[in-house]
């Protein structure tokens, strides 16, 4: 224990670099950064991976020449963005239920979201719940650990240098989340519009009939029905979502012009 604090205390640039960049990603990516985790914890949980990679990467110390404080704000910004991708993905869900719930008339109808602290669609806030447990399952926080472990290779300390495609990258994957949302609720979309049509046939043979009353309880009725057949298939897909969103990771990694 005495020869970790004391390599920690020889290189403490660069423990304090390999923190502020962990610690940017547990603000903000899915698992790492939920708020109703302690604060504690999760500086806690920063300080002992930025120990074990501080033990475990060669970073060189060329970067030294430039001001520490430049360095930290490169650091942080890194692990921002990784986060940032990370969660972007996830909140294809929440795109997902949204236009779902404004087809089967729950538009309106806001949860508070505990983990995050804000409101969220409810059907929004269904899906978020079922694929974040299957992330769990599945060892995704694993995913992003890993990310940031090969970020080092991909992006040394100090070699941080953005370029103009990298900010369309990002506005690609907010692109990217709401066609993948989109998609997901294709099969309540086409329902709804089915009965949709249907409705309109019938206030038009059978103009008595109040279409406003008979309608809404049955697009409820028949797009819960939908999303209770479908979540099998939703099961099916969420990982392929995950995949977008490592890859999402790598592919912003490589995209860094090196030092």
């Amino acid at each position: 224990m005495e020869e970790i604090l004391n390599l920690l205390f020889n290189q403490y640039e660069i423990f304090l670099l390999i923190f502020v960049r962990t610690t940017g990603i547990f603000v903000i990516s899915p698992f790492f950064g939920i708020e109703n985790t302690p604060n504690l914890l999760k500086i806690a949980f920063s300080f002992i991976l930025s120990t074990l990679l501080t033990l475990s990467l060669n970073v060189g110390t060329t970067y030294l020449e430039t001001s520490f404080f430049i360095l930290v704000f490169k650091e942080l910004i890194i692990g921002l963005l990784i986060g940032f991708i990370s969660y972007s993905f996830f909140t294809t869900f929440y795109v997902m239920g949204q236009i779902i719930d404004m087809k089967i008339g729950f538009g309106m109808v806001n949860v508070v979201d505990p983990q995050h602290r804000i409101q969220v669609p409810v059907m929004g806030n269904f899906y978020y719940i079922l694929a974040f447990l299957l992330f769990m399952s599945i060892n995704g926080h694993h995913s992003i650990i890993n990310g940031l472990v090969d970020s080092y290779d991909f992006i040394p300390i100090g070699d941080f240098y953005p370029i103009t495609e990298d900010g369309l990258f990002l506005i690609d994957i907010l692109s990217e989340v709401f066609s993948i949302g989109f998609k997901l609720s294709v099969p309540v979309v086409v329902t709804i519009f089915l009965i949709d049509v249907l409705l309109g046939i019938l206030a038009r043979t059978i103009p008595q009939m109040n279409v406003f009353v008979v309608g809404l309880p049955l697009k409820i009725l028949v797009g819960l029905l939908i999303v209770g057949i479908s979540v099998p298939v939703f099961y099916k897909l969420v990982p392929v979502v995950f995949d977008k969103a490592i890859n999402g990771i790598y592919y912003f990694l490589n995209s860094f012009i090196k030092g």
